[in-house]
């Protein structure tokens, strides 16, 4: 009889230095993203959504911020046993070291494997903003009786010398790995395109268990550089085309399949872009698979004037009269002052922006006040002295002092809707 239980290893560890310094007190996974999610929103809805509900958060690199969002937001069902989103930090049971990479990490936890005893592992990544209907991918594990299967991407041939590419036949089954490889091959049905690795991986259980035992005694430590190619010389490792998969509700005028990798400041900026719009690449509203976060019980956002053009409002925020807000997207309980212009921004939650206040190309993180008259995001030069600047010239202002909530009426960190 086919074991139909299917358990998650979702690996949230990641330090996220190339997101510095949104990264500077929390780690990559718990990044805000949007009007109101997290990264992590992702990869969890999608796990959810495809009824795989047994799902493990592997942390490590400052995780407080995540395991609250988690606590607060992915309670699924006390009630049923095996329906659950929780942290695991490193339990150090085989030795006293952190996570030493991702085969490491679910080596660590192997027990949990044990105790479940599934048919299937799921092993996922926390980094990427996508829609995927795992079942699908699941369901070509299945009938290609693969022992691996690895989620690939097509990307254009000439981009692909940044991946790791898979290189396949015309079935999907490996035939070799390619770590940015100056040469890429490129897909059988496509030569124009190659497949690049996802990061995420769907193993039969007998399989994961004794790959993991192997490694452990090699004292190797990762899926992608160790497990993975042991494996390629015995079992049957199989490429999933993630351009096959499809989601319910997706609009024409969306991107089919959308994937974005956000481990960049300038990357995760253009992903707020492909929200936007009144035909976005990535529409966000979608009832038929919707991605899931935090349950917060604030009012509505409250406009009182000004001028506001393609931007998205957070919960509880207030836009004053007399502002000008353009492509920019504003998280919960902001204020924004009269005569304040923002233009391409991105304005996270708890953040006050002053009157007067001009801000281009900005990103603001939590808790923090923009002072009257402020301009950031039109001189570089003095923007870098001041703050981070990306490469492609967006300014960041780091997280503000804690305790400081744009709307708290006694300014001393009153916490009655906040996450």
């Amino acid at each position: 009889m086919q074991n139909d239980r299917i358990i998650a290893f979702v690996m949230a560890g990641g330090q996220g230095s190339r997101l510095q310094p949104l990264t500077t007190g929390r780690s990559k996974p718990s990044v805000p993203f949007g009007s109101r999610y997290r990264i992590v929103d992702f990869v969890l809805s999608n796990l959810v959504n495809s009824q795989i509900q047994t799902i493990y958060l592997l942390v490590q690199y400052k995780s407080q911020s995540l395991i609250e969002h988690v606590r607060k937001a992915w309670t699924i069902s006390p009630l049923v046993q095996n329906q659950f989103v929780t942290v695991v930090p490193p339990q150090m049971m085989s030795g006293e070291h952190w996570f030493q990479g991702t085969a490491d990490a679910v080596n660590q936890n192997i027990n949990l494997i044990e105790e479940h005893r599934p048919g299937l592992v799921a092993v996922f990544g926390a980094d990427h903003i996508y829609r995927m209907d795992i079942r699908q991918m699941v369901d070509f594990h299945r009938e290609r009786q693969a022992d691996v299967s690895i989620a690939a991407l097509p990307v254009p041939l000439h981009e692909a010398s940044s991946f790791g590419v898979i290189a396949a036949d015309e079935t999907g089954r490996i035939q070799a790995f390619e770590e940015k490889p100056a040469n890429p091959t490129p897909m059988p049905s496509n030569a124009d395109m190659a497949f690049a690795s996802m990061g995420n991986y769907i193993f039969s259980t007998e399989v994961l268990l004794q790959a993991l035992h192997e490694t452990q005694q090699a004292g190797e430590t990762d899926f992608g550089q160790h497990v993975l190619p042991r494996l390629l010389r015995t079992h049957n490792l199989f490429a999933y085309d993630f351009a096959t998969n499809r989601i319910p509700g997706v609009q024409p005028y969306e991107t089919p399949v959308y994937w974005r990798d956000v481990g960049n400041l300038d990357a995760y900026f253009d992903a707020h872009l492909d929200v936007l719009g009144a035909e976005p690449a990535f529409d966000v509203f979608n009832p038929e698979w919707p991605i899931y976060s935090s349950s917060y019980q604030g009012p509505v956002a409250r406009v009182l004037g000004g001028q506001i053009e393609n931007t998205l409002l957070g919960a509880a925020t207030i836009v004053h009269k007399g502002a000008r807000i353009q492509n920019s997207i504003i998280r919960r309980e902001a204020v924004i002052e009269e005569d304040v212009v923002l233009e391409d921004c991105i304005i996270m939650d708890y953040v006050r922006v002053s009157r007067g206040a001009r801000l281009r190309r900005v990103i603001v993180d939590r808790h923090n006040v923009i002072e009257r008259g402020d301009t950031i995001g039109f001189d570089r030069a003095r923007d870098a002295e001041r703050f981070q600047v990306s490469p492609g010239g967006i300014t960041v202002v780091p997280q503000g002092q804690i305790g400081y909530f744009a709307r708290d009426i006694r300014g001393s960190g009153r916490r009655g809707y906040s996450e």
